[in-house]
């Protein structure tokens, strides 16, 4: 088994170091001189191994508090793509001996690479956790130590699960983040859902019986906007995360669809039919009044879809047939199709990494839908699903590092499940039943 090592050595033993951890996906070499750390996950690696993580229940008096913040950590370093959550029944460690210590020798007999602990402290509604996370090979000192404090124990889980990845992999985590999507109503209609990243808090966004479709989070994550039949008509509408009244404002006559907002959160790019063929525009995202026809095509041009820089838009045209990914400029210029893969191509969204130019988008290979991957300048194409059903509308986590997704299965059940970007790792189902339209929003703000 390869260790981690201390970065008090010679600097010649650092460097060989680093290459051999480099070579199995733990250390981007730059980062880890540059930083002197022994341990750098590589998340571009993609041969990388998942770095064994222990993250033990904390000794509290509140058990069952100490269990739910175990359980939550655990899932989210579990769903990230790069971490092996050791099982809690192999620990050896005396663990009320320990507090938030570690006895290293203990961890490193069980294969752990790093430990994560924590103490809960709570007064009436006010909770205080500290955590502290270890890296073996570096002894018995914390390499990472935090204390958060407040009402909600998921966001400060949360929140420090976000340290955590940043510390290993020098990125930002998703912890902390919404997941909006659509879910038909019992009787009739459809109804927009919010919930937290991991399929908890599912709440109604929408409170009427009409077809609301489409939703689309704002930049900041404190707005979303979605089409609605409320006014027999498909209006664009915009409301608060929390709820609260719509506001309509795109009601052409026709087609009001498919928003997508620009990275700045200024602009909305739609879908209107008001002159006849479906054509893309830009709307202020504060006014709905058109800035500018992007597309003039007697075909249907659809589902916009920003870059992470906001100079390129990608869409859906059938110009050339079936539905086909196209990519223009901001500005409508040097339009052209990207996807080369069979006879139906749907859904286009970015990946927010800025050092990428990466979409995703649905396929189709026969009766079935799939979700895939292009890479805009290299032309490679990655399939995320196969043979697991019907999977379709893709959406990035926001650090680009996982995608979220609508399946259909007879096998594993319906609903939203998470993977990562590259296709590798397990797809975890993180909430069941018949939903459509995922849009993955920021992380909250705390």
């Amino acid at each position: 088994m390869f260790q981690a090592f201390s970065v008090k050595r010679s600097p010649r033993a650092i460097a060989s170091i680093v290459f051999l951890l480099a070579s199995i996906g733990f250390v981007g070499v730059d980062a880890a001189v540059a930083q002197e750390r022994a341990v750098v996950i590589d998340i571009d690696n993609p041969n990388r191994i998942l770095y064994p993580i222990a993250v033990p229940r904390g000794v509290d008096s509140n058990r069952k508090l100490s269990k739910q913040v175990q359980a939550i950590a655990s899932f989210n370093l579990g769903v990230a793509g790069w971490f092996n959550i050791l099982d809690p029944r192999s620990f050896l460690a005396n663990l009320k001996a320990e507090g938030l210590g570690i006895e290293v020798q203990k961890w490193k007999d069980i294969g752990a690479f790093g430990v994560m602990k924590y103490q809960i402290a709570q007064n009436g509604d006010e909770i205080e956790i500290q955590f502290r996370l270890y890296e073996i090979e570096k002894g018995a000192d914390p390499v990472l130590s935090q204390t958060h404090r407040g009402s909600d124990v998921r966001m400060l889980v949360h929140r420090w699960c976000n340290e955590v990845v940043e510390y290993f992999t020098g990125d930002s985590g998703f912890f902390g983040s919404k997941i909006a999507f659509v879910r038909p109503h019992r009787r009739r209609g459809k109804a927009i859902m919010v919930m937290d990243f991991d399929g908890n808090g599912a709440y109604k966004l929408t409170r009427n019986r009409s077809i609301n479709i489409l939703p689309s989070f704002s930049p900041d994550g404190f707005r979303v906007t979605f089409t609605s039949y409320m006014r027999n008509n498909p209006d664009l509408y915009q409301v608060s995360v929390n709820g609260g009244r719509p506001k309509r404002i795109s009601k052409h006559r026709g087609m009001n669809t498919g928003a997508a907002w620009s990275p700045d959160g200024s602009k909305i790019a739609v879908t209107l039919s008001k002159d006849g063929d479906p054509e893309i525009y830009l709307l202020s995202a504060d006014t709905g009044e058109i800035l500018s026809r992007l597309t003039r095509d007697r075909a249907i041009d659809a589902s916009p879809a920003w870059s992470p820089t906001g100079r390129e838009i990608a869409f859906v045209s059938d110009r050339e047939g079936g539905p086909q990914i196209f990519v223009m400029n901001a500005d409508g210029s040097n339009q052209r199709r990207v996807s080369s893969n069979g006879n139906y191509n749907t859904t286009p969204t970015w990946s927010p990494r800025k050092n990428k130019r990466l979409l995703a988008y649905t396929t189709r290979d026969g009766r079935k839908h799939d979700i895939v991957t292009l890479d805009l300048d290299s032309g490679e194409m990655v399939r995320i699903t196969q043979n697991q059903g019907s999977n379709e509308e893709p959406s990035f986590s926001p650090n680009g590092h996982a995608i979220a997704f609508a399946s259909v299965r007879r096998r594993g059940g319906s609903g939203i499940y998470v993977v990562n970007a590259d296709g590798t790792g397990k797809q975890v189902r993180i909430y069941k039943g018949k939903v459509t339209a995922v849009d993955w929003g920021p992380v909250a703000a705390w």
